[in-house]
Formats: structure tokens, sequence, C-alpha cells
């Protein structure tokens, strides 16, 4: 039909609203990149102009290497306590979490049927949405009470007498009413479906082709879950790891409650005492001054201290993440 265009008189450029619309998108999208990046750089700012301020009036060297906390009654700045028991809480709730989120993702990827998929992910997402003051309370009224009916455990491993070998009891002892365990069971808890859910997405983006070369050379679904799957997802795994583990070192209310507010010394060699007695993270100790009745000077800056301590041991987590990521990451057509 002569009313038809041709291919060759069909115009190549866009209409002028076409591309101004484009360029707003552009605009709109990079704004909001754009606005990320200067939030960080503002709260760096933000925490190091208070932090420089405190470290005037209290010697780093006392702040970094100090085992006292008691900046309110006792003025010592000492910040090693908090940093223990943050790591306490960390360490103990990655344990319980990172196992039983990664095998939860597997499951979810590799065996569940999609009725079973359909019920099970967005029941174990709702641990992510309860308040975190639900979990301290948790931890406060039923955990703690059932750890204290049972404890203390004392139980002879090697009895005395026994040629060469020394004597050996495996004791724990009685939980106090806030302790370390109850806290580190609840934050484990708490970012069980944040393990799962990231780790669970790195597994299904693993090509079918490699789980369809397993099964060919005879492996059974277990082989190439865990030996072919899992090693090809580690990237993304260690990517959950990590944002799991940031949000157990800034957990606040749910260690607070579960945990109290007594900073001390790490135990050595017996850890378990650890878990059995209170302590204070560097978030509930932040808590803490906030809530003194009296605010100024070098006890207010101590906050920013703080929060700066927090964030550089959350950056040098997230780099460490970064290079195990690209030394990992795989790259599939």
């Amino acid at each position: 039909m002569s009313g038809t265009p041709q291919p060759d008189e069909i115009p190549l450029s866009r209409e002028d609203f076409v591309v101004r619309k484009e360029r707003l998108y552009k605009l709109l999208f990079s704004t909001s990149a754009l606005l990320t990046i200067l939030i960080t750089v503002g709260i760096v700012l933000s925490l190091s102009g208070r932090t420089i301020t405190f470290f005037l009036e209290v010697s780093p060297v006392a702040f970094f290497t100090g085992t006292t906390w008691s900046p309110i009654i006792g003025n010592a700045y000492g910040v090693l306590p908090l940093v223990s028991g943050t790591l306490l809480v960390t360490v103990f709730s990655a344990i319980i979490a990172l196992p039983i989120g990664l095998a939860a993702a597997i499951y979810l990827s590799e065996y569940a049927s999609d009725r079973a998929r359909s019920y099970l992910k967005p029941a174990l997402e709702i641990l992510a949405g309860v308040p975190t003051v639900i979990y301290g309370y948790m931890a406060l009224v039923y955990i703690t009470p059932a750890f204290q009916s049972v404890l203390p455990i004392s139980v002879t491993v090697i009895p005395a007498g026994v040629g060469v070998l020394p004597e050996f009891t495996f004791y724990v002892p009685e939980l106090r009413t806030f302790n370390v365990l109850s806290a580190s069971i609840v934050v484990g808890i708490m970012i069980i479906p944040m393990v799962s859910s990231i780790s669970e997405d790195a597994l299904n983006a693993v090509p079918d082709s490699l789980r369809q070369a397993g099964y060919g050379l005879g492996s059974t679904k277990f082989d190439v879950s865990t030996k072919i799957v899992v090693p090809a997802a580690t990237s993304g795994i260690v990517s959950s790891y990590v944002l799991a583990i940031s949000r157990a070192i800034g957990e606040t209310m749910a260690v607070t409650m579960a945990m109290g507010m007594s900073s001390q010394m790490p135990y050595f060699p017996n850890v378990l005492r650890n878990l059995a007695e209170s302590g204070q993270t560097i978030t509930a100790a932040m808590v803490q001054i906030a809530q003194a009745d009296s605010l100024g000077g070098v006890t207010d800056e101590a906050m920013f201290a703080l929060g700066m301590t927090l964030f550089v041991i959350t950056l040098f987590m997230n780099i460490l993440a970064e290079i195990v990521r690209q030394y990992f990451r795989e790259a599939y057509e």
C-alpha cells in the first residue's frame, strides 16, 4: 500500500518527549546512587568530627587497650570489654545461624518441591520481621530459665589416674539472669533468614548444566548439592554470611535485654564461663550513655568514638568479604 512507510523511510530518531523522559529516568537513578554515597560520607564525617574531639580528651592508646569501661561513674574508657562482648555474641550467633541457614537454603534450592517451598520460605522469612524486642523478651523469659533448670552440668571426661592423660571434667556453669548464651541464641535465630534467603538465591543462580553433569557422572543428590552447587555459589554464600554477621554486630535491643549492661573482659581459657556471664556490646554501651541523666563533655563524645569503632569493624569485614567474593567468583555463560 502506498500509505505504508517503507523500512528505509522510517525515521531512526526518537521523539523529543521520549528523549526527555529517558534523561529524566537517568537523572533519577543517578541521583539515587549519589544519595547513598552522600549519606555514607555524611555519617563518616559526623562521626569523625566528634571522635577526634573525644581523642583530644582521652588517649587513643588508653581507649583501644583499656580493659575497663565505666564512662559515667569511673571515667574509664577502655573499649576492649565492649569489643570482646560484641565478638562473643557475634561468634556464637554465627555458629548457630550460618550452618542452619545454609542447610535451609540447600533444602529449599535442591530438595524442596515447589509446593513446600511456597510455604516454607515465607514462614522462614517471617523471622526477619519479628521485632528485636520480642527476641530479647523470649531470651529473658523463656530461654534463660530453660537453661537454668538444667545447669550447671559437670561431666568427667577423663577420670583421674588414667595413664599419662590429665584429669578433665567438662563443666558448664549456671547461667546468670543476663548472659551471653541466651543473647547469642536469639541473635542467631534472628539472622537465619538473611543467610538462608541470600544463600538460596546464590544456589539458584548456579546453572543446571553443572548439576546435570554431576548426575551424569553418577553423583548422588547430596554430592551434587554439597560438592558442586555449594562451591559454585561460594561468593554469594560468603556475602550472606557477611551481611548476617554485620547484622549481629549491630544488634542492640535483643542483646541489651538478654545480655545486660555489665562490661567485662572474657575469661581464658574457660570459654564456657563467658557464655554464662553477663556482658555488654558496643551498641548497648551507646544506649547506656544515651540514657544517662546528664550528658556532656567527654562522655557524650564517647558515643561517637564507639560508633566509629563499630563502623570500622563493619567496614573491615565488608572489605574482607569482597576480597573473598572476588576470589571465589565464578562466571557462567
